[in-house]
């Protein structure tokens, strides 16, 4: 067996039994707005109530904030946060950290876009494919990771830290969903499934990489 020290891990146990709960409700609510809105291709009640998007929904100077807020989850600039964020992890020595980054971002995304696929709700009428939204739920899930370093590094305790983590990512959530809706790009209830879709992916993720880097560091050496 290693002597080794255990690495830490990234999933605070402090934080286990809140986030667990709160990925059950949020996976709850993904499959809810799923199954209302599958095939759909008009905004919903709560959409019309919130704002009803169009290209045009914003004027500058707030539209070029929108753009660049959108950017963050394009290919490039996601590509570009993710590195740094690894670089970051790598920095600090916390290598499931780092792993984390890629494989709770990319299971996120990956979780949306089959999630699209299944729900077919569209926007605009030109078939693209709306619920949940992949941006929105990108930079949820980083941000989510990046609480998740901050709350262990800080030695936060459960309510401290899981006041963090929910506000990091009620924060990314609403100025990534906000850029969507004002852009045109998703309603309103397609943003909150994003949302969502990180909270219950990002946390269960957490608890795997753990789970796997804890067995690997038992095996003999």
């Amino acid at each position: 067996m290693t002597a080794s020290q255990p690495a830490p891990a990234v999933l605070p146990p402090t934080l286990r039994v809140w986030l667990g709960l709160t990925a059950a409700l949020a996976t709850l609510v993904v499959v809810v707005l799923g199954v209302l809105y599958a095939g759909h291709s008009e905004p919903g009640t709560v959409d019309r109530w919130v704002i009803e998007p169009t290209a045009d929904s914003v004027r500058p100077p707030w539209r070029q904030v929108a753009l660049a807020t959108d950017f963050l989850a394009e290919p490039v600039g996601a590509a570009l946060l993710v590195v740094a964020a690894v670089a970051g992890c790598l920095l600090l020595r916390h290598r499931r950290a780092a792993v984390l980054v890629v494989v709770g971002a990319g299971l996120t995304v990956a979780t949306t876009t089959l999630l699209k696929h299944l729900v077919g709700r569209t926007i605009h009428g030109d078939g693209n494919l709306s619920y949940p939204s992949g941006h929105t739920a990108f930079l949820t899930a980083l941000a989510l990771v990046v609480a998740l370093l901050a709350t262990g590094r800080l030695g936060l305790g459960r309510t401290a830290g899981t006041l963090l983590v929910l506000a990091a990512a009620l924060v990314a959530g609403a100025a990534m969903g906000w850029a969507q809706v004002a852009l045109g790009a998703h309603y309103p209830t397609d943003v909150f499934g994003g949302w969502c879709t990180a909270l219950a992916v990002t946390p269960a993720t957490a608890w795997l990489v753990d789970k796997a880097a804890d067995a690997r560091r038992r095996e003999p050496r």
